[in-house]
Protein backbone atom coordinates (compact mmCIF):
# COMPACT_ATOMS: atom_id res chain seq x y z
CA UNK A 1 0.00 0.00 0.00
CA UNK A 2 0.97 3.66 -0.42
CA UNK A 3 0.24 6.30 2.20
CA UNK A 4 -0.50 9.93 1.29
CA UNK A 5 -0.04 12.65 3.91
CA UNK A 6 -1.41 16.11 3.23
CA UNK A 7 -0.51 19.47 4.76
CA UNK A 8 -4.01 20.84 5.24
CA UNK A 9 -2.79 24.31 6.21
CA UNK A 10 -0.62 24.62 3.11
CA UNK A 11 -3.49 23.42 0.92
CA UNK A 12 -5.89 25.89 2.53
CA UNK A 13 -3.52 28.80 1.90
CA UNK A 14 -2.85 27.63 -1.66
CA UNK A 15 -6.50 27.37 -2.57
CA UNK A 16 -7.46 30.59 -0.80
CA UNK A 17 -5.22 32.57 -3.16
CA UNK A 18 -5.93 30.43 -6.22
CA UNK A 19 -9.70 29.98 -6.38
CA UNK A 20 -12.53 32.50 -6.69
CA UNK A 21 -14.27 33.75 -3.59
CA UNK A 22 -17.31 31.59 -2.77
CA UNK A 23 -19.77 31.73 0.11
CA UNK A 24 -21.91 29.10 1.77
CA UNK A 25 -25.67 29.31 2.41
CA UNK A 26 -24.99 31.56 5.41
CA UNK A 27 -22.79 33.97 3.46
CA UNK A 28 -19.49 32.81 4.94
CA UNK A 29 -16.38 32.53 2.76
CA UNK A 30 -15.71 28.86 1.92
CA UNK A 31 -13.84 28.97 -1.39
CA UNK A 32 -10.63 27.53 0.04
CA UNK A 33 -12.51 24.75 1.87
CA UNK A 34 -14.26 23.77 -1.34
CA UNK A 35 -10.93 23.82 -3.18
CA UNK A 36 -9.17 21.58 -0.67
CA UNK A 37 -12.03 19.09 -0.34
CA UNK A 38 -12.40 18.87 -4.11
CA UNK A 39 -8.69 18.23 -4.40
CA UNK A 40 -8.79 15.46 -1.79
CA UNK A 41 -11.78 13.90 -3.54
CA UNK A 42 -9.79 13.86 -6.77
CA UNK A 43 -6.97 12.02 -5.03
CA UNK A 44 -9.42 9.41 -3.76
CA UNK A 45 -10.84 9.06 -7.26
CA UNK A 46 -7.27 8.47 -8.49
CA UNK A 47 -7.16 5.31 -6.37
CA UNK A 48 -5.52 6.74 -3.23
CA UNK A 49 -6.61 4.36 -0.49
CA UNK A 50 -4.74 5.49 2.65
CA UNK A 51 -4.72 9.18 3.43
CA UNK A 52 -4.30 11.55 6.37
CA UNK A 53 -4.36 15.32 6.75
CA UNK A 54 -2.48 17.39 9.33
CA UNK A 55 -3.75 20.90 10.13
CA UNK A 56 -2.73 23.81 12.33
CA UNK A 57 -5.69 23.98 14.69
CA UNK A 58 -3.91 26.94 16.25
CA UNK A 59 -1.14 29.00 14.65
CA UNK A 60 1.17 29.49 17.62
CA UNK A 61 3.12 26.53 19.01
CA UNK A 62 5.94 25.79 21.44
CA UNK A 63 8.32 27.30 18.87
CA UNK A 64 6.99 30.79 19.63
CA UNK A 65 8.53 30.41 23.09
CA UNK A 66 11.89 29.48 21.56
CA UNK A 67 12.10 32.50 19.24
CA UNK A 68 10.09 35.73 19.62
CA UNK A 69 10.02 36.35 15.87
CA UNK A 70 8.56 32.97 15.00
CA UNK A 71 5.49 33.02 12.76
CA UNK A 72 2.12 33.92 14.22
CA UNK A 73 -1.38 34.32 12.85
CA UNK A 74 -1.17 38.11 13.04
CA UNK A 75 -1.19 38.81 9.31
CA UNK A 76 -3.47 35.99 8.12
CA UNK A 77 -6.49 37.23 6.20
CA UNK A 78 -9.53 36.84 8.52
CA UNK A 79 -11.49 35.25 5.65
CA UNK A 80 -8.79 32.59 5.41
CA UNK A 81 -8.35 32.13 9.14
CA UNK A 82 -12.10 31.55 9.55
CA UNK A 83 -11.85 28.49 7.28
CA UNK A 84 -9.28 26.60 9.36
CA UNK A 85 -11.64 24.75 11.70
CA UNK A 86 -14.48 24.26 9.19
CA UNK A 87 -11.97 22.57 6.88
CA UNK A 88 -11.18 20.03 9.59
CA UNK A 89 -14.90 19.42 10.13
CA UNK A 90 -15.54 18.95 6.41
CA UNK A 91 -12.64 16.57 5.83
CA UNK A 92 -13.63 14.46 8.84
CA UNK A 93 -17.18 14.31 7.47
CA UNK A 94 -15.74 13.14 4.16
CA UNK A 95 -14.25 10.25 6.12
CA UNK A 96 -10.65 11.41 5.96
CA UNK A 97 -8.44 11.12 9.05
CA UNK A 98 -7.45 14.59 10.30
CA UNK A 99 -4.82 15.50 12.89
CA UNK A 100 -5.54 19.00 14.25
CA UNK A 101 -2.29 20.18 15.82
CA UNK A 102 -2.33 22.39 18.92
CA UNK A 103 0.98 22.33 20.85
CA UNK A 104 2.80 21.08 17.77
CA UNK A 105 2.39 22.18 14.13
CA UNK A 106 0.97 20.52 11.04
CA UNK A 107 4.53 19.86 9.83
CA UNK A 108 5.21 17.92 13.04
CA UNK A 109 2.03 15.92 12.46
CA UNK A 110 3.20 15.04 8.95
CA UNK A 111 6.66 14.11 10.23
CA UNK A 112 5.13 11.89 12.92
CA UNK A 113 2.78 10.20 10.47
CA UNK A 114 5.56 9.66 7.93
CA UNK A 115 7.83 8.06 10.51
CA UNK A 116 5.08 5.78 11.80
CA UNK A 117 3.86 4.76 8.34
CA UNK A 118 7.36 4.01 7.09
CA UNK A 119 7.87 1.61 10.00
CA UNK A 120 5.09 -0.61 8.64
CA UNK A 121 6.58 -3.22 6.25
CA UNK A 122 3.29 -3.32 4.33
CA UNK A 123 3.79 0.27 3.19
CA UNK A 124 5.61 0.58 -0.12
CA UNK A 125 5.91 4.37 -0.20
CA UNK A 126 4.94 7.34 1.90
CA UNK A 127 4.08 10.52 -0.04
CA UNK A 128 4.32 13.77 1.94
CA UNK A 129 2.18 16.05 -0.19
CA UNK A 130 3.84 19.44 0.17
CA UNK A 131 6.82 21.22 -1.42
CA UNK A 132 7.71 22.79 1.96
CA UNK A 133 11.47 22.56 2.45
CA UNK A 134 11.00 21.79 6.17
CA UNK A 135 9.54 18.39 5.27
CA UNK A 136 12.61 17.49 3.20
CA UNK A 137 14.22 16.34 6.45
CA UNK A 138 11.68 13.48 6.57
CA UNK A 139 12.64 12.05 3.18
CA UNK A 140 14.17 8.57 3.34
CA UNK A 141 15.67 7.16 0.17
CA UNK A 142 12.76 6.53 -2.16
CA UNK A 143 10.55 5.13 0.60
CA UNK A 144 9.47 8.46 2.09
CA UNK A 145 9.27 11.18 -0.56
CA UNK A 146 7.86 14.63 -1.01
CA UNK A 147 5.16 15.01 -3.62
CA UNK A 148 4.43 18.44 -5.02
CA UNK A 149 0.95 17.78 -6.40
CA UNK A 150 0.69 21.16 -8.09
CA UNK A 151 3.92 20.64 -10.05
CA UNK A 152 3.47 16.89 -10.32
CA UNK A 153 7.03 16.28 -9.08
CA UNK A 154 8.58 13.89 -6.57
CA UNK A 155 11.59 14.64 -4.36
CA UNK A 156 13.44 11.63 -2.97
CA UNK A 157 16.72 11.70 -1.02
CA UNK A 158 18.74 12.29 -4.17
CA UNK A 159 16.34 15.07 -5.10
CA UNK A 160 16.82 16.74 -1.72
CA UNK A 161 20.57 16.70 -2.16
CA UNK A 162 20.26 18.01 -5.71
CA UNK A 163 18.08 20.91 -4.59
CA UNK A 164 19.80 21.92 -1.35
CA UNK A 165 23.26 20.40 -1.62
CA UNK A 166 22.79 18.41 1.59
CA UNK A 167 21.10 15.12 2.54
CA UNK A 168 17.70 15.10 4.27
CA UNK A 169 19.21 14.67 7.76
CA UNK A 170 21.09 17.98 7.33
CA UNK A 171 18.06 20.08 6.40
CA UNK A 172 17.56 21.44 9.98
CA UNK A 173 21.24 22.48 10.03
CA UNK A 174 20.83 24.03 6.58
CA UNK A 175 17.82 26.07 7.69
CA UNK A 176 19.62 27.09 10.88
CA UNK A 177 22.32 28.76 8.81
CA UNK A 178 20.33 30.23 5.90
CA UNK A 179 17.19 30.98 7.93
CA UNK A 180 13.57 30.53 7.01
CA UNK A 181 11.67 33.71 6.27
CA UNK A 182 8.36 31.85 6.11
CA UNK A 183 8.81 30.72 9.70
CA UNK A 184 10.32 33.98 10.91
CA UNK A 185 13.92 33.22 11.85
CA UNK A 186 16.86 34.81 10.01
CA UNK A 187 19.71 32.32 10.15
CA UNK A 188 23.28 33.55 10.55
CA UNK A 189 24.63 36.65 8.87
CA UNK A 190 26.42 35.98 5.59
CA UNK A 191 25.43 32.34 5.32
CA UNK A 192 23.67 31.98 1.99
CA UNK A 193 22.32 28.93 0.21
CA UNK A 194 25.50 28.32 -1.80
CA UNK A 195 28.00 28.64 1.04
CA UNK A 196 25.80 26.61 3.38
CA UNK A 197 25.43 23.83 0.82
CA UNK A 198 29.19 23.68 0.27
CA UNK A 199 30.07 23.57 3.97
CA UNK A 200 27.28 21.30 5.17
CA UNK A 201 27.71 19.11 2.13
CA UNK A 202 31.11 18.32 3.61
CA UNK A 203 30.41 18.43 7.38
CA UNK A 204 26.67 17.56 7.51
CA UNK A 205 25.97 19.08 10.94
CA UNK A 206 26.79 22.30 12.79
CA UNK A 207 28.93 20.62 15.45
CA UNK A 208 31.27 19.15 12.86
CA UNK A 209 32.15 22.49 11.24
CA UNK A 210 35.56 23.66 12.53
CA UNK A 211 35.76 27.11 14.11
CA UNK A 212 38.89 27.85 12.11
CA UNK A 213 38.18 28.27 8.40
CA UNK A 214 41.77 27.23 7.66
CA UNK A 215 40.77 23.72 8.72
CA UNK A 216 37.85 23.54 6.30
CA UNK A 217 38.16 20.88 3.61
CA UNK A 218 36.11 22.94 1.20
CA UNK A 219 36.71 26.23 -0.58
CA UNK A 220 34.10 28.85 0.23
CA UNK A 221 34.19 32.52 -0.57
CA UNK A 222 34.50 34.56 2.63
CA UNK A 223 35.20 31.44 4.67
CA UNK A 224 36.94 33.35 7.46
CA UNK A 225 33.99 35.67 7.95
CA UNK A 226 31.51 32.80 7.88
CA UNK A 227 33.54 30.74 10.35
CA UNK A 228 33.78 33.70 12.72
CA UNK A 229 30.03 34.27 12.54
CA UNK A 230 29.32 30.63 13.35
CA UNK A 231 31.91 30.48 16.12
CA UNK A 232 30.39 33.56 17.75
CA UNK A 233 26.77 32.45 17.38
CA UNK A 234 26.79 28.67 17.72
CA UNK A 235 24.17 28.84 20.47
CA UNK A 236 21.89 30.88 18.22
CA UNK A 237 22.43 28.49 15.32
CA UNK A 238 21.56 25.59 17.62
CA UNK A 239 18.33 27.36 18.59
CA UNK A 240 17.43 27.92 14.95
CA UNK A 241 18.10 24.25 14.24
CA UNK A 242 15.79 23.32 17.10
CA UNK A 243 13.10 25.51 15.50
CA UNK A 244 13.61 23.78 12.15
CA UNK A 245 13.69 20.24 13.54
CA UNK A 246 10.32 18.55 13.14
CA UNK A 247 9.02 16.49 16.03
CA UNK A 248 7.87 12.93 15.43
CA UNK A 249 6.03 12.47 18.74
CA UNK A 250 2.58 13.67 17.69
CA UNK A 251 -0.28 11.26 18.35
CA UNK A 252 -1.48 10.40 14.87
CA UNK A 253 -2.72 6.84 14.31
CA UNK A 254 -2.38 3.40 15.86
CA UNK A 255 -1.89 1.56 12.57
CA UNK A 256 -1.88 2.54 8.90
CA UNK A 257 -5.14 0.61 8.59
CA UNK A 258 -6.72 3.58 10.35
CA UNK A 259 -5.90 5.68 7.28
CA UNK A 260 -7.92 3.59 4.84
CA UNK A 261 -10.74 5.66 3.34
CA UNK A 262 -14.03 3.77 3.50
CA UNK A 263 -16.51 6.49 2.59
CA UNK A 264 -18.15 9.65 3.92
CA UNK A 265 -20.00 9.96 7.20
CA UNK A 266 -23.75 10.69 7.16
CA UNK A 267 -23.15 14.31 8.19
CA UNK A 268 -21.25 14.91 4.94
CA UNK A 269 -24.56 15.39 3.12
CA UNK A 270 -25.55 18.25 5.43
CA UNK A 271 -22.16 19.89 5.13
CA UNK A 272 -22.20 19.65 1.34
CA UNK A 273 -25.64 21.25 1.32
CA UNK A 274 -24.32 24.11 3.45
CA UNK A 275 -21.29 24.54 1.17
CA UNK A 276 -23.43 24.42 -1.99
CA UNK A 277 -21.41 21.42 -3.17
CA UNK A 278 -23.96 18.69 -3.76
CA UNK A 279 -21.61 17.27 -6.38
CA UNK A 280 -19.05 16.45 -3.68
CA UNK A 281 -21.55 14.24 -1.89
CA UNK A 282 -22.51 12.47 -5.11
CA UNK A 283 -18.87 11.83 -5.98
CA UNK A 284 -18.03 10.54 -2.50
CA UNK A 285 -21.03 8.22 -2.42
CA UNK A 286 -20.26 6.83 -5.87
CA UNK A 287 -16.63 6.23 -4.96
CA UNK A 288 -17.51 4.52 -1.69
CA UNK A 289 -19.96 2.30 -3.54
CA UNK A 290 -17.41 1.31 -6.15
CA UNK A 291 -14.87 0.36 -3.53
CA UNK A 292 -17.40 -1.66 -1.55
CA UNK A 293 -18.42 -3.71 -4.58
Amino acid sequence: MNVFLIDGTYELFRHFYAVPSTTDVDGREVGAIRGVVGSVLSMLEDDVTHIGVATDHVIESFRNELWPGYKTGEHIDPALFAQFHPLEETLEALGVVVWPMTDLEADDGLASAAAKASDDPRVEQVFICTPDKDLSQCVTGRRVVQFDRRAGSLRDADGVRAKFGVPPASIPDYLALVGDTADGFPGLRGWGAKSTALVLGRYLHLEAIPDDAAAWDVEVRGAGRLAAELATHRDLAARFRDLATLRTSAAVFETVDDLRWTGPRPVFFEICARLNTAGFFTRAQALAGSRAS
